[in-house]
């Protein structure tokens, strides 16, 4: 059963976003949908600890050197 619920939002940014979603074939509504499921379904406490296990990897790989410095070009090489 779907519920309805009423939002305040800025009217320019209500404007905004009615453009990008006509552009992307879609309806507000639905861009809300997706959004409240991602926001139910993300865990916050995960993420915290997958920043802290990336600051650890970067910090026990601190000691690997590229040994020189490389061109804007060279590291922008496919």
């Amino acid at each position: 059963m779907l519920k309805n619920i009423t939002l305040k939002a800025e009217e320019a940014l209500v404007r905004r976003a009615e453009e990008k979603a006509k552009h992307e074939h879609v309806s507000l509504e639905t861009i809300f949908q997706r959004w409240l499921l991602c926001y139910v379904n993300y865990d916050y406490t995960k993420q915290d600890r997958i920043s802290g296990d990336y600051e650890t990897l970067m910090e026990q790989l601190s000691y690997a050197q590229a040994g020189r410095s490389f061109s804007r070009d060279e590291l922008n090489e496919r």
